[in-house]
């Protein structure tokens, strides 16, 4: 598939099956201005509908990650700044319904990211705050370098976090970890974040060595049947909310629809004559 994304702050690299989604403001340290929102839900349509994709790395230009909104552009967006559209000074209900617009926008943006139908790893370096945890968020796995630095800064700067972080991390780190962050806005090392389970594994070697692991990892995800993987990560998103035994029928249901697969039958021809399988997804 031609990559025709084009955006003057994300870039998308295809590698074999791995797609690797380039957060590119290095001058800004990656901070998430008005084009990165629109851009982001673009960068994952495009390697969303690529067939030829198997996995999706995010990782960044630079030596941050990112410092999260560019408060200078969105500051008086989510302020809900914008008329009532009579000339006249807008309302307080008018400012709070374009401030709930804005962010609902915002959070859109974010959720293409955890709605990606392939496995999404985050490879994250130096500084990841506010939207950068958001995003990191609503990833599948998150590594990171040693010197990577993690926070939930949005009580430090007088703003709920209201991009996700709130509603995805419980699940990751747990509610009393989250409270703390939350509450503090304070900063998280490395060793920290693997402590609580923020992130699966750190890795030497700053931005180039977690992005060789990031990608290692990738391509490991890639390796196996599409069909395989997409489903665990469909059946494993379906399970929210449901009971155990719940689970476990909508997963006899999926299962009973996609096991009849050209990838099954390549496992099972691979496995009796002991080389590796060619999956093609079919």
């Amino acid at each position: 598939m031609a990559d025709s994304f084009k955006s003057e702050i994300l870039s998308i690299e295809r590698e074999g099956h791995v797609a690797t989604v380039w957060l590119d403001r290095p001058e800004a340290r990656n901070a998430m201005g008005r084009a990165f929102w629109d851009d982001l839900v673009l960068a994952m349509a495009d390697v969303s509908d690529d067939s030829e994709v198997r996995a999706v790395l995010i990782a960044a230009r630079g030596p941050h990650f990112s410092v999260g909104l560019d408060l200078k552009e969105m500051g008086s967006i989510l302020a809900g700044g914008q008329g009532g559209g009579t000339g006249a000074a807008p309302s307080m209900a008018a400012r709070a319904r374009g401030a709930r617009a804005a962010v609902l926008i915002l959070q859109h943006s974010i959720n293409v990211v955890a709605a990606c139908p392939k496995p999404v790893v985050a490879a994250v370096h130096g500084y990841c705050i506010g939207g950068g945890v958001d995003l990191i968020a609503a990833c599948d796995i998150r590594v990171c370098s040693t010197d990577a630095v993690f926070s939930v800064r949005e009580a430090k700067v007088a703003i709920v976090a209201d991009l996700g972080s709130l509603q995805r991390l419980p699940h990751i780190i747990g509610s009393g970890h989250l409270a703390e962050l939350a509450y503090t806005g304070k900063d998280i090392d490395a060793a920290r974040a693997r402590a609580i389970g923020l992130v699966n594994d750190i890795y030497d070697g700053g931005a180039e060595g977690v992005l060789a692991a990031g990608r290692a990892l990738a391509e490991e995800i890639a390796a196996n049947s599409p069909i395989a993987v997409q489903g665990t990560k469909a059946v494993l998103a379906a399970n929210d909310g449901r009971t155990v035994a719940e689970g476990l029928e909508y997963v006899a249901t999926w299962n009973a629809g996609m096991l009849a697969s050209d990838d099954l039958t390549e496992a099972m021809a691979a496995f009796m004559e002991k080389r590796p399988p060619n999956f093609t997804g079919g």
